[in-house]
């Protein structure tokens, strides 16, 4: 894996089947094909295929919406959708007589070939469609307000682009910068999961440097503002199926119109301030948001198709068992079982942990890492196992966690490790932890590091001969994590031997 592809924690995903299911149930989704359904030879579209006006109030009704502004809104919405995915084609106009003198065109709409995809299409056709619908929704969210489109519209109804404060590529720029955010709170171990994210949350980690203890009131009007942007984006994007949202509370919004009026920072831009200051209600009164298992879905993609690497949980179903011990290394534990369990299920037990012996060894410097997880990974073979296992037992890196396996198995029969496996076992274990922890989270590492020293008489005498490649950075890291400093000065002198034999 390439280290200048940047690594996202794995995302759990439902069947393509079950999001296919999902992706049809769109809200936005059902509009536009209900739409390309409801067109015909009569219906009137602009030289641009836009819905002509006198249309709109018509296909507010197909859908069965009231044909007022949010209905014709909402029908013009589900029309650039149908539009934009090829669920409806529209032949190509010229402008050369064929409108009539409103600049409207007739005849010119066509059921598209992809209509059919919805009932006879595969799951992959499916999510393909929507996933072009995900993309024209996401167009709409990160365009101008219509209020702000209004304040820069002349007389002749030409828009002043110049006058207005909207860049195209930042806005998408952004939008997409959230989505990730969101994606990676989503996945993150401890994160939110299926819980929903509060708005301010999720614009403060946009906006609020990691290093700024107290948000200046400069960046807390930013946040603010922030909010409120993604309040009406994630009111677009909630019809397509990528999030669901609970928009901020209205009555917030007149309290912050306010405080505008009075030069106030009230309302939403209170939110900005330290969200466990405030109870679960108020909390929820400024927005909540969360990825749906399709939005998960589509976020996913996105970032792939962004250069970044986004495992999900059961793709190394199908590989072996170095990929599998590879793929895990950075995972969190949880998804971590829930990869390895996919993995075994449709393996023989025997079979399986040979491969998976057979993939951690090596003395590489991912080496203890991977015995860490072929030992984690062992834990969820069955006793059928047993003889695979056993097939170690003299083997001086595998032979230890061999040992480690069958006596909590309750296994007979099982030899004492003689000392030199013991003490390689203990060293490889812990330059497995010290890359799991990757510096961070060290108490469960330093618990074990003083039960080691504690359970062993005389550790350091034996461990700094031990012939592993990480003995020296290991006996070092205990000397950091060691609280007690007549031993963590024995550590120290003990690296200093072992860095000199090897040097030797």
């Amino acid at each position: 894996m390439s280290p200048d592809r940047p690594t996202l924690p794995p995302v759990r995903l439902p069947s393509e089947a079950e999001l296919a299911r999902d992706a049809l149930a769109a809200p936005l989704l059902v509009r536009a094909v209900r739409l390309a359904r409801w067109a015909g030879p009569e219906t009137r579209v602009d030289l641009d295929g836009e819905l002509a006006e006198g249309q709109l109030a018509a296909a507010a009704v197909a859908l069965g919406l009231i044909p007022d502004e949010d209905g014709e809104a909402h029908a013009g919405e589900a029309w650039r959708v149908a539009l934009d995915t090829g669920l409806v084609e529209v032949a190509e106009l010229d402008g050369d007589g064929d409108a009539d003198a409103d600049g409207e065109v007739a005849g010119a709409v066509v059921a598209g070939e992809l209509l059919a995809l919805v009932t006879g299409g595969a799951p992959q056709d499916v999510l393909a469609l929507w996933r072009d619908a995900l993309e024209s929704a996401l167009a709409d969210a990160a365009a101008p307000l219509l209020d702000d489109l209004a304040d820069v519209t002349g007389e002749d109804g030409e828009i002043d682009l110049g006058a207005l404060d909207w860049d195209p590529e930042r806005e998408a720029d952004f939008l997409d910068a959230v989505l990730g955010n969101l994606y990676l709170l989503t996945v993150s171990e401890g994160g939110p999961a299926d819980a929903p994210v509060p708005l301010p949350a999720l614009a403060a980690s946009m906006l609020v440097p990691d290093d700024m203890r107290e948000p200046t009131d400069d960046v807390l009007e930013q946040v603010s503002e922030a909010m409120m942007r993604l309040d009406d984006q994630f009111r677009v994007l909630e019809p397509i199926g990528l999030v669901e949202y609970q928009p901020v509370d209205e009555a917030l919004m007149a309290e912050e119109d306010e405080e505008d009026a009075d030069g106030g920072a009230g309302g939403a831009g209170a939110a900005a301030a330290p969200l466990d200051e405030l109870d679960e209600e108020d909390v929820r009164r400024y927005g909540m948001v969360r990825l749906t298992s399709l939005g998960r879905y589509g976020v996913r993609a996105r970032l792939l198709e962004a250069g970044m690497t986004a495992p999900v949980v059961g793709e190394l179903a199908g590989k072996d068992a170095d990929a599998l011990l590879a793929g895990v290394a950075d995972y969190p534990e949880p998804a971590a079982r829930a990869e390895t369990e996919a993995w075994l299920a449709s393996r023989d037990p025997a079979a399986a942990a040979r491969d998976l012996l057979a993939a951690a060894r090596g003395a590489d410097a991912g080496s203890p890492l991977r015995r860490l997880h072929c030992q984690q990974a062992l834990t969820l073979v069955g006793a059928d196992a047993e003889p695979a296992v056993r097939e170690v037992l003299d083997d001086p890196r595998l032979g230890g966690l061999a040992r480690v396996w069958l006596a909590e198995r309750g296994a007979a029969d099982v030899p004492p490790p003689p000392e030199p496996m013991i003490f390689w076992l203990a060293v490889d274990t812990i330059a497995a932890q010290l890359d799991a922890a990757g510096g961070e989270d060290l108490e469960e590492l330093r618990d074990l590091v003083e039960g080691l020293t504690g359970q062993h008489g005389g550790f350091f005498d034996a461990a700094w001969r031990v012939d592993h490649p990480a003995t020296p950075e290991v006996l070092e890291a205990m000397g950091r994590l060691h609280r007690d400093k007549a031993m963590a000065k024995e550590a120290r002198k003990a690296a200093f031997k072992a860095r000199s034999k090897a040097g030797s």
